[in-house]
């Protein structure tokens, strides 16, 4: 007992300031103070709780109020029944939970709460969310990627989800925002907590995550006060010194204090730091200092709210012992708790994390008796937890319901703002010569070369869905340079761990090494998926075109940052720091996006990714029921795909899933994907009208019976052309119907060049003859809508003779290089190997073998597989890009391929009078039951399908595309199983449904 007084004596004369009158002006809070931001609306009822709890308590129990003591829901039971000894012999006020699960703490909780005879407050560091402690749980981006965002209602919509999760998990204070304005760029602990080193920008940030959390119903805590932002170490391990005047520190730490507490702050927490200017103690640790805590704090910044010290257990508080003026230690007292009871006379409210809490309010306890404590300080700190536990509804305490849990801490409308936050964080802070958004993709040749710990890959998928991109890579520099010399821009991209905010972010010397050398000879783009201090290791920027901060290395960072770079996403975010002599805080090149597509989820565009998702349930059934082996399907909305899924394999047997760069043979799709959008660019250059007839483009149509069929008639399919020739037919054998060996070689030569098929090349000259049959064909006897191909066969012969060049090369040329379709081609087998290519027949009529990597049209195939009907190859993706292209009447990727007028000319139905449905060369929904749609679309929509499949289709009033591409024809074309069971129309219908805005 004679020591315990005897350190009662030492720390009541270290604390002389002291004095009776300074205790007098610690008065209770009265209930008329309005201003205190724990007051609960009821402040009547919330009164009388407060003070039937409070004077129904012992002294033991209400000291233990003042003590939250550290738990882990991964500790074993030993450690828990030492917890629940805690709660029950001294009666702690509150817990912090640190590491482990959420199913597992919200099971230790509501044991832990049961045990308690008042509801324990709960407290939980989850300044990024509840991942900052706990597996299983929602990570959401750190605060200095928020920092980079310019509008706050998304940092307040952040708060707010982080409170649904906290409250959902019965955690009542979360230990955040961090307000520390981060000058410091070698702060080896606050960093990325950071949201900053703009006053102003950290504290609108603050106020924003205060605000959203609060009004979930968690009290928020700013720290770490006076202010942790321009230190170079480690509270946790020594006892940082902040050296700067009281004037600055009023100026730039205290500032976003100043601001939330007037908005209603919860709570603060106070560091342990050093603050010459503020405490003349030499190495006085903040927390346990009456002048910061009382004086300033309190007294001076009129807070009321509940302040809690940081962590009393590490080292820049554990360790300090206090000193004589001889420099010796006064006291060396094994029983712990000092600290403790420096702390609460300072004028903290909660002492977080005790070394050792049960000595602690043994000291507590004897200073109570020998008043050093008074009754009035002691009330004025338990009322106020006590008012906070109310507010948080711990007057009518429930347990935390396990069921769902994990589900409700990982809901979609999280990864929703996560998207949204990455779409306005990122940050683009150089760019030379325009050089973002990347356009003119026809004139690029782009390699992507990866730095740090992880090599990208989400960044480069997603990269790959504009445009060719090659993962290049190499031990050595001269190598990597030489393998470079063959591309004309270089994307480089610095991906550093996303485990925490504390990883390194740093460039390794070698790689800045590469870096300038690369940049020496190539045009280079550098992306850093770090905080944005790694550019501070840049010594020279004058060779790099383009700098890209994306601040977080996750997976959706690295998926926005593509479509930033691309120009899908506008770029919007702002520097929170400065980064050396090159960027300074607030920098931020911005652009509006290009029209590109963009990739994202359902609700972003107003549509339900739960209705979206029984798409799945129809493609899985028509694969089931052998409709097709495989199936892309892919959906779009206002510009942004928000489904794009793979089902079953290549061929119904093997091994061969379908995969998102898998190319389909697209059959009549052909005809608004190449011929259709050079005819309609003819038409622009005045070359031809819909009303050109068919003798003028064509003389040899001259004394034709088709030489005043116009091309509006044709592409309308209201020409009285045939619906099909099969010119294979006459090629074939009369008795064994196999190819027939006057048009037919096994081996190529110059007279049998055109290859059909594996060891099938057909005489050169054949498709002169095609062009005669169709020349010298009948005409159907009456003018009516009959569908055909003979149009396209006709127009192809036209649109090469105007440009002198064949029709692959020309819809290259003019559409496909530029849109970024690098997987849209005639004769696939040349550019890709044909495990990526999906097989159409095993023909047993004409070819004799499984069809694949060839045009299954056998029309196309005998022109060498380039047909103006059909012969094109491609995936769901580009073929989005095309008709999202066409839905932005002409324009994609910042470049106008076409007039508006021009594609309303060619959308448009100019015989439904006649009940012909049809656009020029666009289908068009139907007039009466049957058709092309669901019936559930707008008559201003517009699309295609195809033979071995497939399907297309665009709607302007609902800026939907809609793309499903598939196989059918495998093994056997026979029955068309997913048009008799409208298998494509009926996924229409569902993608209509899902709309929900």
């Amino acid at each position: 007992m004679r020591c315990i007084f005897s350190l009662i004596s030492i720390i009541f004369l270290s604390f002389t300031t002291i004095s009776c009158a300074q205790e007098e002006k610690q008065q209770v809070l009265p209930q008329q103070d309005l201003t205190n931001p724990l007051l609960h609306k009821d402040v009547e009822a919330q009164q009388k709780w407060v003070d039937s709890i409070y004077y129904s308590m012992s002294l033991e129990e209400k000291l233990g109020q003042l003590f939250m003591v550290q738990v882990f829901s991964s500790q074993d039971k030993a450690t828990k029944t030492k917890i629940v000894k805690l709660i029950k012999d001294q009666h702690i006020g509150g817990l912090i939970y640190s590491k482990g699960g959420p199913v597992r703490q919200a099971r230790l909780n509501n044991e832990l709460q049961a045990a308690a005879k008042v509801p324990l407050l709960i407290g939980m560091d989850a300044e990024w969310g509840l991942s900052m402690r706990l597996d299983s749980t929602y990570a959401f981006p750190w605060n200095m990627t928020l920092g980079a965002i310019r509008d706050n209602a998304l940092v307040e919509k952040t708060g707010y989800q982080i409170g649904e999760h906290n409250k959902r998990l019965g955690v009542h204070f979360n230990f955040a925002p961090v307000v520390d304005i981060n000058t410091n760029p070698k702060n080896p602990i606050i960093g990325n907590r950071s949201f900053g080193e703009d006053r102003d920008n950290v504290t609108e940030k603050a106020l924003a995550f205060m605000k959203g959390m609060q009004s979930a119903g968690v009290l928020a805590n700013a720290k770490h006060f006076p202010g942790h932002g321009d230190t170079e170490s480690d509270s946790h391990k020594t006892l940082p010194t902040i050296t700067f005047d009281e004037k600055r520190i009023d100026s730039i730490e205290l500032y976003p204090y100043k601001k939330l507490i007037k908005e209603g702050l919860s709570s603060v927490m106070v560091a342990h730091l050093s603050v010459p200017s503020l405490e003349p103690r030499p190495g006085y640790p903040s927390s346990l200092s009456k002048h910061i805590v009382t004086d300033i704090l309190k007294d001076s910044l009129q807070f009321k709210g509940l302040i809690f010290t940081d962590a009393l257990e590490m080292k820049g508080v554990a360790d300090y012992v206090e000193k004589g003026i001889d420099g010796n230690s006064t006291t060396k007292m094994p029983q712990g708790g000092e600290n403790d009871l420096k702390a609460f006379l300072a004028g903290n409210d909660v002492m977080l994390m005790s070394e050792n809490p049960e000595q602690a309010i043994k000291l507590f306890t004897t200073a109570y008796t020998d008043s050093i404590i008074t009754e009035e300080r002691l009330s004025h700190s338990v009322k106020k937890i006590l008012m906070a536990k109310y507010k948080v509804g711990l007057n009518r305490y429930s347990p935390i319901g396990i069921h769902n849990l994990v589900e409700d801490l990982n809901r979609l409308k999280d990864d929703l703002l996560y998207e949204n936050l990455m779409e306005n964080a990122i940050t683009v802070v150089r760019n030379k010569e325009d050089i973002l958004p990347l356009r003119k993709l026809d004139e690029k040749k782009i390699a992507y070369v990866s730095f740090g710990d992880d090599d990208g890959t989400p960044f480069y998928e997603e990269l790959k869905k504009y445009t060719k991109v090659h993962h290049v890579k190499a031990e050595k520099l001269d190598e990597l340079l030489t393998k470079l010399q063959n591309y004309n821009t270089v994307i480089v991209g610095l991906h550093k761990s996303n485990a925490s905010p504390w990883k390194d972010y740093k460039f390794k010397d070698q790689e800045l090494v590469w870096l300038y050398e690369i940049a020496r000879t190539n045009k280079v783009i550098l992306d850093v998926f770090a905080r944005p201090y790694a550019l501070i290791d840049l010594h020279t920027i004058e060779n790099i075109e383009g700098i890209v901060v994306s601040y977080q290395n996750s997976t959706i960072a690295q998926q926005k940052s593509a479509q930033v770079v691309f120009g899908a996403v506008a770029a919007k975010g702002a520097l929170p720091v400065s980064t050396g002599i090159h960027f300074k805080v607030g920098d931020g090149i911005t652009y509006n996006s290009i029209k590109s597509l963009s990739y994202g989820l359902p609700e972003q565009v107003g549509m339900s990714s739960e209705k979206l998702s029984k798409l799945d349930s129809v493609a899985n059934y028509a694969i089931s029921n052998q409709m097709t082996p495989g199936i892309q399907l892919l959906v779009a909305r206002k510009g942004k795909v928000v489904y794009n899924k793979n089902f079953g394999k290549h061929r119904y047997e093997g091994d061969d899933k379908v995969k998102f760069e898998d190319l389909y043979d697209v059959a009549s799709l052909t005809k608004i994907l190449a011929t259709l959008p050079l005819l309609m660019e003819l038409e622009e250059k005045g070359a031809v009208s819909l009303d050109t007839k068919l003798s003028k483009i064509l003389p040899e149509y001259k004394d034709s019976n088709k030489s005043d069929i116009t091309i509006k008639e044709m592409l309308s399919h209201y020409a009285r052309l045939k619906p099909w020739v099969p010119f294979y037919a006459a090629t074939l054998d009369s008795v064994t119907k196999k190819p027939d060996a006057k048009y037919y070689r096994r081996k190529y030569s110059p007279n049998f060049s055109i290859k059909v098929a594996e060891e099938v090349y057909l005489r050169h000259d054949y498709p002169d003859s095609i062009q005669k049959i169709i020349k010298d064909s009948d005409l159907l006897s009456r003018q009516r809508y009959r569908y055909s191909d003979l149009p396209y066969y006709i127009l192809k012969k036209y649109i090469e003779s105007y440009y002198d060049k064949p029709l692959d090369e020309l819809v290259q040329e003019h559409f496909y290089q530029s849109l970024g379709a690098n997987y849209t081609t005639y004769n696939p087998s040349q550019l890709f190997s044909n495990s990526q290519i999906v097989p159409t027949e095993i023909d047993d009529y004409y070819r004799y073998q499984e069809v694949h990597g060839y045009v299954h049209d056998m029309g196309a195939a005998m022109q060498n597989g380039v047909g103006g009907h059909a012969g094109i190859f491609s995936n769901a993706n580009d073929v989005a890009k095309i008709m999202q292209m066409f839905l932005q009447k002409g324009f994609y990727g910042g470049k106008r391929y076409f007039k508006t007028e021009t594609l309303d000319k060619f959308n448009k139905c100019y015989y439904c009078h006649r009940d012909n449905r049809r656009g020029v060369g666009f289908d068009k929904p139907q007039l009466g039951e049957a058709g092309p749609t669901c019936g559930c679309l707008s008559l201003q929509s517009f699309g295609h399908s195809g033979f071995t499949g497939t399907y297309a289709w665009a709607d302007p009033e609902e800026e939907i595309v809609y793309i499903f591409l598939a196989n059918r024809t495998y093994p056997r074309a026979g029955k068309n199983l997913l048009l008799r069971e409208n298998i494509r129309t009926e996924i229409q219908r569902l993608i209509y449904e899902a709309i929900i805005e």
